[in-house]
């Protein structure tokens, strides 16, 4: 292989595995309501959507809205409140199991564009023993709004439009927004799937597929370069 094929090869190279806007501190992500699942004090992205999760009396569950690029840097409600606190003023009653939410409508930042998001919050949603973590959210929650595809589109009313839309961003957060499990924000009363967002898991479908090309125009250079010079 010439010099110049070599150097050719490179660009080539580049032009395939930079993304677009390479250098600028932006990147895409996506709006949307990440459903999560608390142990003790650690929060974890929750593995299933909550049309079918189906939580036990006594779990805490939440949401938050934010912006996120996939599920690795998705960014988990905030506060502190455990089941006891969230459920104090709904004593437990036969028949029915009570779940714990935490609601945190997230930042300006991660706001569309025209709407201001509410308040965090905490509510305890008393619901049958067979209850999924939506039918919970329903109770507590209202109105909730859902895609064609059944994505979670809107807690409370929150956002009023738009769903899981692609946005670009500097992936900051932008101002303090009031503890969701404080006293005076505490509401306690008696298939959407999961994110549907990418995981993040392994290099992207389209990283492959351009790293493919550039190997086969590398050949094709190669095969190039050799031809003319035993032509």
């Amino acid at each position: 292989m010439t010099r110049r094929v070599r150097v050719r090869a490179v660009l080539l190279l580049a032009a395939f595995l930079l993304p677009a806007g390479a250098g600028q501190a932006q990147a895409v992500g996506y709006r949307y309501w990440s459903f999560w699942e608390r142990d003790g004090g650690h929060w974890s992205y929750a593995t299933q959507g909550p049309s079918t999760a189906r939580p036990a009396d006594g779990d805490v569950q939440g949401f938050r809205f934010a912006v996120s690029e996939d599920s690795r840097n998705a960014k988990q409600p905030r506060g502190t409140a455990d089941f006891a606190t969230i459920c104090a003023r709904t004593p437990a009653r036969h028949g029915s199991k009570r779940v714990a939410l935490v609601l945190d409508f997230g930042t300006r930042a991660d706001a569309p564009s025209g709407e201001t998001p509410p308040n965090p919050r905490t509510a305890c949603a008393r619901v049958s023993p067979d209850a999924t973590t939506a039918e919970a959210l329903a109770a507590v929650a209202g109105p909730l709004r859902y895609d064609t595809n059944a994505l979670l589109c809107a807690i409370a009313g929150y956002p009023r439009q738009g769903c899981g839309e692609q946005v670009t961003t500097a992936g900051k957060d932008a101002g303090a927004t009031p503890d969701p499990t404080s006293p005076s924000s505490s509401a306690s009363s008696a298939s959407a799937s999961s994110s549907g967002k990418p995981s993040g898991d392994g290099p992207s479908v389209g990283l492959l597929a351009g790293a493919a090309g550039v190997a086969a125009l590398a050949g094709a250079a190669v095969w190039q370069a050799r031809r003319r010079r035993h032509g």
